[in-house]
């Protein structure tokens, strides 16, 4: 049982380090997805595409107490992020204008050792949202803020026999408030802070070494991505840093039993830029070493994200 609970702790944590790769115990959530300007759309109203490759590697994995497990031998995940958002110009609560944001992730796993259910499709994002103008200075806007309802449905690729899944198999609730602050003409800092409220997966098995419908409820947590930009070419070039961290607060549950074993914890930062090619298009580049991993792996993140207002 002892050897069985390392192991299991293992895939656990393996579930949730690529962000919005797969699943098996926590849900697919944004760690890094996101970064400069996240306040607002940048060009106002309209309809929004996005799309996101995101390529996660590591080669090692931590257990509980953040020392590494000696028998992982690596992981290598590519996330491409299809990504739709309308913001309208009707304000409907406080001031805030509607909006609407659809996300479905495409995911390719490629586990040296553990075997997993391959490429598929991810769990479908849905988020309404209402977004506030810029509150406005004596010099020009000095914040601008966000609140998004995420909910995240069970809509992906799922095998209880296969450890690694695209899909997570459960409900789960991920609301946040983004905002950036404007230090100046130049200077920005932006966040986006989550918290994450998870239903049950009722069909987990541990890869077929467990008894079927075995309930999985992973624990609630916290996460936030942040990012501090500085623009040294006008209306073109901004270069900054970026980073995001991930603290699980409540334990997670195996047929009701509470394990503690299974907290996961991560924090990671890393140099960025965002070309802008206009106002309406804009090309943001991210990268994330990761650091204090507890009950996850620990490795490296890239991010790339193309952003188009039509």
């Amino acid at each position: 049982m002892k050897n069985l609970r390392i192991v299991l702790s293992a895939m656990v944590a393996l579930a949730l380090f690529s962000g919005s790769a797969f699943a098996l115990g926590q849900p697919n959530v944004n760690l890094g997805f996101t970064s400069f300007l996240d306040g607002a759309p940048p060009a106002g109203p309209g309809l929004y595409l996005s799309e996101y490759l995101q390529y996660y590697t590591a080669d090692q994995i931590n257990d509980e107490s953040g020392d590494k497990i000696d028998s992982f031998e690596g992981v290598d995940v590519w996330v491409l992020m299809n990504q739709l958002i309308y913001q309208s110009d009707q304000p409907i609560l406080f001031g805030g204008k509607w909006g609407l944001n659809v996300m479905l992730p495409i995911v390719s796993i490629d586990a040296d050792v553990l075997p997993d259910n391959g490429s598929g499709l991810g769990d479908l994002l849905i988020g309404p949202y209402l977004q506030w103008d810029p509150i406005m200075g004596a010099n020009g806007p000095l914040m601008v803020n966000r609140i998004e309802l995420q909910t995240i449905f069970p809509t992906g690729k799922y095998d209880s026999d296969d450890l690694l899944n695209p899909g997570s198999n459960h409900f789960s609730f991920n609301p946040y408030w983004s905002a950036t602050v404007f230090l100046g003409p130049k200077a920005t800092v932006s966040w986006r802070l989550h918290y994450l409220w998870n239903d049950k997966n009722d069909d987990f098995s541990f890869g077929g070494a467990m008894p079927k419908d075995v309930d999985l409820e992973p624990g609630d947590a916290v996460h936030a991505n942040f990012a501090a930009a500085y623009e040294v070419l006008p209306k073109q070039l901004r270069l900054g840093f970026n980073g995001y961290w991930f603290d699980q607060i409540s334990d997670t549950k195996v047929d009701g039993n509470k394990d503690k074993t299974l907290e996961e914890k991560v924090f990671a930062i890393g140099p960025g830029a965002v070309w802008h090619f206009s106002q309406d298009t804009h090309l943001f580049l991210n990268a994330y070493f990761e650091t204090d991993a507890e009950s996850r792996p620990e490795g490296e993140r890239y991010n790339m994200r193309f952003v188009h207002h039509f």
